[in-house]
C-alpha cells in the first residue's frame, strides 16, 4: 500500500481542499484532513490530528504536512505519541506544493523517506515564459544543469479531455521516475519542469493544444518515449 498523507492546517476548509486536490492527483494514496479546531474555528487539534494519522496509516508509514507554526507543534506531538514514531515523518515543505509532490511520489510507490524528500524538494512549480527553446550551450552556460546531452525534442497534440490537468500532470511526472533526464514541457510561451506537477498544471494546456517536449541526459530518448506513449493512452495510468 502507498505511504499515507495527513494535511494539518489551521483551517478545515484549507485542509479539506488540499485533500480534494490530492484525490485527483493520487487516487490510490490515503490522504486525511486534520484542519481547524474540534468545535469549529481556526486552530489545530491534537486529537483530530492523531485520529487522521491513524486513519492514514496503511502499513507503509505516513508523511504529515502543515501550514503554520503551531500546526507543526501539533503534528510533532501526534507523531511522538505513536507507539513507533519512526513510522511517520513531518515534512518541512510548503503545504500545497509539498503535498502535491508527496502525493505523486506516494502514488508511484516510493517509500516513506523518499515521499518526505519529494515534499521537501517542492519548489512551487514555477512556470517560466519562453521565447525560443533553450539551446544546449545556453543550458550548459547557465550552470543550472549538469546534464547537457543528448538533447531530444518531440511534439504532440493533447487528445485527452482534460489536457494537462491534475491527474495527467501527476502521471507525466511519475512516468519519469528512475530516469536520468531533465525534461521540459513547453506550451505556447510558457515552460515547466515535467517533474513538477504544479508547474505542468500551471501551463494550462488543454485538449487540442500542441505541446513541445525537450529532454537532456542519458535517458532523454526513453523519457520522451514514455511521455508520448502516456499521451497516446490519453494519460490513463
Amino acid at each position: 500500500m502507498p505511504v499515507g498523507l495527513v494535511i494539518v492546517s489551521h483551517s478545515d476548509a484549507i485542509s479539506r481542499g488540499v485533500v480534494e486536490l490530492l484525490g485527483q492527483l493520487a487516487p490510490d494514496v490515503r490522504v486525511k484532513s486534520a484542519g481547524g479546531m474540534a468545535g469549529g474555528g481556526l486552530g489545530t487539534d491534537f486529537e483530530a490530528t492523531s485520529a487522521a494519522l491513524a486513519d492514514a496509516e496503511t502499513g507503509s508509514g505516513v508523511v504529515l504536512l502543515y501550514d503554520l507554526g503551531s500546526a507543526r507543534m501539533t503534528a510533532e506531538l501526534a507523531v511522538e505519541s505513536l507507539a513507533d514514531p519512526n513510522t511517520a515523518v513531518l515534512a518541512e515543505a510548503p503545504l500545497v506544493e509539498g503535498a502535491v509532490a508527496a502525493a505523486a511520489s506516494a502514488q508511484g510507490g516510493d517509500d516513506l523517506r523518499t515521499v518526505a524528500d519529494a515534499a521537501e524538494r517542492a519548489t512551487g512549480g514555477t512556470v517560466e515564459e519562453v521565447g525560443q527553446p533553450p539551446t544546449e550551450d545556453a543550458v550548459a552556460d547557465s550552470g543550472e544543469s549538469t546534464v547537457t546531452s543528448p538533447r531530444v525534442h518531440r511534439e504532440l497534440v493533447l487528445e485527452n479531455e482534460v489536457g494537462l490537468h491534475a491527474r495527467p500532470a501527476a502521471l507525466l511526472a511519475r512516468a519519469l521516475t528512475g530516469l536520468e533526464a531533465e525534461v521540459t514541457v513547453v506550451a505556447g510561451e510558457s515552460s515547466a519542469d515535467a517533474r513538477s506537477v504544479l508547474g505542468v498544471m500551471g501551463l494550462g494546456a488543454r485538449k487540442g493544444n500542441r505541446i513541445d517536449l525537450y529532454a537532456a541526459g542519458p535517458d532523454a530518448e526513453q523519457a520522451l518515449r514514455r511521455v508520448v506513449e502516456l499521451a497516446e493512452r490519453d494519460f490513463e495510468g
